[in-house]
């Protein structure tokens, strides 16, 4: 069997990983530190979060509290009582 081409270049290229993977040796903390950048993060995440919707419930309930005070105090056509049975001068009355 011929050991040359694809086959030797991926064996070799194996052989130099897996000896360079046996070297290399993890910090004793490693596992202990990126999980505490991990929850800091996601500690970061959840705190954005929560004041976030903090503000778009504030802007949204003094917007409606806005809009409702811009609304005319004194009571509509509708409601003013005057009038024989038609809810407005323009419409026709209603038959009997």
């Amino acid at each position: 069997m011929n050991d040359t081409g694809p086959d030797r270049t991926e064996r070799g290229l194996r052989e130099a990983l897996e000896a360079l993977a046996g070297e290399v040796r993890p910090a004793p903390d490693a596992y202990r530190t990126a999980r505490g950048d991990w929850l800091r993060r996601e500690r970061r995440r959840r705190l954005v979060l929560v004041v976030l919707i903090t503000v778009v419930f504030a802007l949204a309930t003094l917007l409606g509290l806005w809009v409702l005070n811009q609304a005319p105090s004194h009571p509509g056509v509708i409601f003013s009582g005057a009038g024989g049975g038609a809810a407005h001068p323009s419409l026709p009355r209603s038959l009997p």
